[in-house]
């Protein structure tokens, strides 16, 4: 495995303990598809709970009104390539 894809099922871990989705595992999450509305299903109380994650546990702040951070969260492959350019920093 190489560290996209550890972190990519670290992220699918966080996401499922921090959110509490007790009936989904990771094989269950579509790294392609929406984190919100159509794909998993994520509401904004959900996204704020996510943003305080990232916060805590990668050291990554994210303006809520900002296009990028909607952009963000518009995947899992999307918030792994942020996390992972908060990395590089």
């Amino acid at each position: 495995m190489n560290t996209s894809t550890d972190l990519t099922l670290e992220l699918k871990r966080v996401i499922i303990e921090t959110l509490e989705l007790e009936d989904i595992t990771p094989e269950d999450i579509n790294a392609d598809e929406p984190l919100f509305g159509e794909g998993l299903g994520l509401d904004s109380i959900d996204a704020l709970e996510l943003g305080l994650m990232l916060q805590k546990r990668y050291g990554i702040k994210l303006n809520a009104e900002s296009d990028d951070t909607h952009r963000h969260f518009s995947s899992l492959n999307a918030l792994r390539a942020l996390v992972e350019s908060q990395r590089e920093k």
